[in-house]
């Protein structure tokens, strides 16, 4: 199902999740590659930009956006830490993005099959191919690592 190429983008979204959690963000890292090409590099910012949509995937398609100089992702490929929420879902498909590999599954907010699924819904003008679990543990691992530093009480390595 993956092929090497995937994990080596996955691996660069996961090295901007590991940069969101060196700045106190929750680690979700987000690329978009193009034609073989990277265009977009993005992890969370909500804390540091105090702005509830600076998700990794919506700062993605931004960049990417600006980079092909269309709001159009036609041939791109976003490769995700953690599934999108609905906000990130329905901005894949107003991006008209084709494919998005995922890692972790996330059980409380995840809009790609989880707990909605946005991305699938046939009323609506675009789908997204969605393929999941390339390196979710290594995600879920960074996940976990964050929010366990963050608990009151928890030992600090």
């Amino acid at each position: 199902m993956f092929d090497d190429l995937d994990a080596e983008r996955m691996l660069q979204a996961l090295r901007a999740a590991s940069e969101a959690f060196a700045a106190g963000e929750v680690p979700v890292g987000a690329v978009v590659y193009r034609g073989g090409r990277l265009i977009a590099r993005a992890h969370n910012q909500r804390e540091t930009l105090r702005d509830p949509t600076a998700h990794a995937e919506m700062l993605a398609i931004t960049q990417a956006a600006a980079e092909t100089g269309d709001w159009r992702l036609e041939g791109c490929v976003m490769y995700a830490t953690l599934e999108p929420c609905a906000m990130c879902a329905g901005a894949l498909i107003l991006a008209r993005l084709p494919r998005l590999v995922y890692a972790a599954a996330d059980p409380k907010a995840g809009a790609c099959g989880s707990v909605l699924d946005v991305t699938g819904c046939k009323k609506l003008n675009h789908a997204v191919k969605i393929e999941s679990g390339l390196m979710a543990e290594a995600s879920r691992r960074l996940l976990h690592d964050f929010f366990q530093a963050r608990r009151p009480g928890s030992r600090k390595s």
